[in-house]
């Protein structure tokens, strides 16, 4: 089974890619499970291009292909100005339409500085995949005050977080397995 883990945020030192990090860690110690972490920093400048649409930059394909060889997307992302961070949604209006999303299951994971953890953005980005439609895990996981809660490693220090997580990886991918007749 594959897994992208999909930190939605290219900005440099970001929390976001931490957690990614440690979130596709606890993914490949499942027997069976193989994780391709995405890192949005590395897109190709050339997306921001009118002509993009048409002709994609080269680099973009090792993209597209992770989402569309994926058999599950966790996508990870923070709140900015009270949304999903814009190149998360460029990198999402590039994907191969239907295949990227189509009844591929997705999970995500919201964090931000303030007290609701990125619920808005998650949110927001629940609403794309749906219209996409993508098959949607219920378990959506919020880690608010972000800037401390997170350990050197990238993991939550916190108990309580640290268990929401971890039930929401194991569960997503029993998802994954139980809607794989669908796809």
């Amino acid at each position: 089974m594959k897994i992208v883990v999909l930190p939605g945020t290219n900005r440099e030192g970001s929390n976001t890619l931490r957690l990614g990090r440690a979130v596709a860690a606890r993914y490949a110690t499942h027997d069976g499970v193989e994780v391709d972490l995405l890192d949005l920093r590395e897109l190709p400048t050339g997306l921001l291009s009118p002509e993009a649409y048409a002709t994609k930059p080269a680099g973009w394909a090792r993209f597209a292909d992770a989402v569309v060889g994926a058999d599950g997307l966790h996508v990870l992302t923070p709140e900015y100005n009270g949304g999903a961070p814009g190149v998360l949604k460029v990198f999402i209006d590039h994907l191969p339409f239907p295949e990227s999303f189509e009844r591929r299951p997705v999970c995500f994971t919201g964090l931000a500085a303030g007290r609701f953890g990125a619920l808005r953005p998650v949110e927001q980005l629940q609403g794309i995949f749906g219209y996409r439609n993508a098959l949607q895990y219920p378990n959506r996981v919020f880690i608010p005050g972000v800037g401390k809660a997170l350990g050197p490693d990238g993991w939550p220090d916190d108990a309580m977080l640290s268990d929401f997580l971890d039930k929401q990886i194991t569960g997503f991918l029993s998802f994954v397995r139980s809607v794989a007749p669908l796809r």
